[in-house]
């Protein structure tokens, strides 16, 4: 199952996108049980599938399997509806599937070839750090490029979403607590991340996670290993691996960080970059106003976005 994020018509909601139509989630729900003759159908209906993705996740498995049986209502009741229940795609506005995780947690230093060209050794415990909610955007947002720095970098990340509270998992049943998996761009200002120790002020800059374009559901990926993951710059190739690379695993970093931290619903984890960035190559290369950044994950799509550079003076 693959879910969305959209907006139609000003407001934001959630679907699920099927053969290039998105399905709404919550107003299938709510004409399901009316066809049932459920009474308090639009609160019913709210409580288990609500229009936001965090609060939806929240429901887990009740919620889930409400969805889901609302999907094939939708697509097969045969019934006309008094709500905009399936769109075209065409018709909507593919945002980040994710908006608002409470915990936006990244992991550096997470592919082999990557930690050579950086000239590290691998990490014996997992780099972390953060980003914030207000780095996202979705897939059809330009990535703005502000004038603070002339350093803007790519990274191509595997992405995944906590499905359900998770404290002190261990590594064999981590996957029961992943919703899904998405695509997010770790867009990074170089020498603002490297004026101090702490990485921080150049990862969190507005609108520097690119994520979407949907989730694609834990029981349709299995096993997140063996995933190839591609990233062009204006159709060149600048990155390439493997989540078979990964040093620490899905697996692993579900154990690892609800060992420190309870893990929510809606918690967006960022796995690593593989090799390739710019930063890195000889000479360096920067993402420059106008180029096309193309992420490619097997079995979950791809993400594409523009720079745009943002002149001084001007909020996007």
């Amino acid at each position: 199952m693959r879910f969305v994020t959209f907006r139609y018509d000003g407001n934001l909601r959630i679907g699920a996108f099927m053969d290039d139509r998105v399905i709404d989630l919550n107003y299938a729900c709510v004409e399901m049980l009316e066809s049932q003759e459920q009474l308090r159908a639009k609160q019913i209906a709210e409580a288990y599938v609500p229009a936001n993705m965090v609060e939806f996740l929240q429901g887990g498995e009740p919620g889930m399997k409400m969805a889901k049986e609302a999907i094939d209502f939708a697509l097969n009741s045969g019934q006309s509806f008094s709500r905009k229940v399936v769109l075209p795609v065409s018709e909507v506005r593919l945002e980040a599937p994710v908006q608002n995780p409470a915990k936006m947690i990244c992991v550096g230093h997470n592919y082999r070839e990557h930690i050579l060209e950086m000239g590290r050794e691998l990490p014996p415990y997992p780099v972390i750090f953060a980003k914030f909610a207000n780095t996202i955007i979705g897939p059809q947002d330009d990535i703005p490029f502000y004038p603070v720095s002339e350093q803007l970098d790519y990274e191509a990340e595997f992405a995944f979403v906590i499905g359900k509270r998770a404290r002190n998992v261990s590594a064999d049943q981590a996957l029961d607590y992943v919703a899904g998996y998405t695509i997010a761009n770790d867009v990074t200002y170089r020498d603002i991340q490297r004026r101090t120790i702490e990485w921080l002020q150049g990862k969190t800059v507005e609108g520097s996670a690119p994520m979407g374009p949907w989730l694609v559901s834990g029981d349709e990926i299995g096993d997140p290993a063996g995933l190839e993951v591609v990233l062009e710059v204006n159709g060149e190739e600048r990155q390439r691996s493997n989540t078979a690379n990964l040093v620490f695993t899905v697996p692993y970093l579900v154990e690892f960080l609800s060992g420190l931290m309870t893990l929510e619903p809606g918690d967006v984890i960022l796995t690593g970059t593989p090799g390739g960035v710019g930063v890195a190559r000889n000479p360096q290369v920067f993402l420059k106003d106008g180029d096309i950044v193309r992420i490619e994950i097997d079995r979950i799509g791809a993400l594409e976005n523009r720079v745009k550079k943002v002149e001084p003076g001007v909020i996007a």
